[in-house]
């Protein structure tokens, strides 16, 4: 049953993230739309489309939810094997992404501290963690407003 899913939600997934597929949605909604007049804009003819996307949308939802899920824990993995797999690399780093977003903020300013140590000398590298610091703390400040 998961296999037949996975192979669905990754079907689904690659048919309605193509132009095509938008396309034929615009058209639908304007023939929808053109087909006011003919039903005389009623409640039932609002309904149709109101219901339809409704439904359309609840199971995208999932499908696209699915699909996310199982992409982020293929790089995870592949992430995983290089840490693993590179000589220099803090296999501690393994996993991580099963901790709180406190605990991978502390992460971050441990490495955010070493980089800083290591580029002390070097203004260029120095900019560049300021600007990485800059844009993470815009991130963080989006998500806790939103």
């Amino acid at each position: 049953m998961e296999k037949m899913f996975t192979g669905f939600a990754n079907s689904i997934a690659r048919a309605t993230g193509r132009p095509l597929t938008f396309v034929i949605c615009c058209i639908a909604i304007v023939g929808w739309a053109s087909s006011g007049p003919f039903f005389g804009f009623s409640d039932t003819w609002q309904l149709v489309v109101n219901t339809s996307t409704t439904i359309i949308t609840f199971l995208m939802v999932f499908l696209i939810q699915n699909t996310q899920n199982r992409d982020g824990a293929a790089i995870q993995a592949k992430l995983d094997e290089l840490l693993r797999a590179v000589s220099d690399a803090r296999n501690d780093f393994i996993g991580i992404e099963h901790l709180t977003e406190t605990e991978l903020a502390e992460i971050l300013l441990g490495v955010e501290r070493e980089a800083y140590s290591e580029v002390d000398a070097d203004p260029e590298g120095r900019k560049k963690i300021e600007l990485l610091r800059t844009s993470f703390g815009r991130l963080s400040r989006t998500r806790q407003t939103t």
